[in-house]
């Protein structure tokens, strides 16, 4: 299934990600509602455990990406590269092959060198994952470009 062909909700627009990572891992869809972020991916086979549910890892991974670029966004981190120092994830429940997988993060504090961030996440509708986590303040990012996917 290409970028162009998973059924995504009104207003999502393909990620722009650096790295190759999300190219193969991915698609991830953002759009800003409401004033705030959102992230979100469509469950396919290939993100998915043996029991038909989306991976844990795979779920580590949209996490690892929603709480940083939603960062991006608080007028005290801007666009610089954060690396992940912690990451606490409560899976709260399974998201099933082919559901919409969405989240949303705060910005609960910054330091000169930290981002303490939380975010929860939701599979058409409901919780799925409560996140957590600490980011270094790096050096700025390059401008945003495509991957093609």
């Amino acid at each position: 299934m290409s970028a162009t062909s998973v059924d995504i909700p009104p207003g999502f627009m393909p990620a722009v990600v650096g790295g190759e990572f999300i190219a193969n891992n991915g698609p991830l869809f953002e759009r800003e509602h409401e004033g705030r972020f959102q992230l979100g991916f469509r469950v396919e086979a290939r993100h998915t455990n043996p029991l038909g549910n989306c991976h844990g890892g795979m779920m580590a991974s949209f996490c690892d990406m929603l709480l940083p670029m939603a960062a991006h966004r608080h007028h005290d981190v801007g666009m610089r590269f954060l690396p992940t120092i912690s990451l606490q994830i409560d899976y709260l429940a399974a998201a099933a092959l082919g559901v919409w997988v969405q989240g949303e993060a705060q910005v609960l504090r910054t330091t000169r060198a930290l981002v303490f961030m939380q975010g929860l996440v939701q599979a058409d509708g409901q919780p799925v994952a409560r996140v957590s986590g600490l980011f270094k303040i790096g050096p700025a990012l390059e401008p945003r470009r495509e991957i093609a996917g």
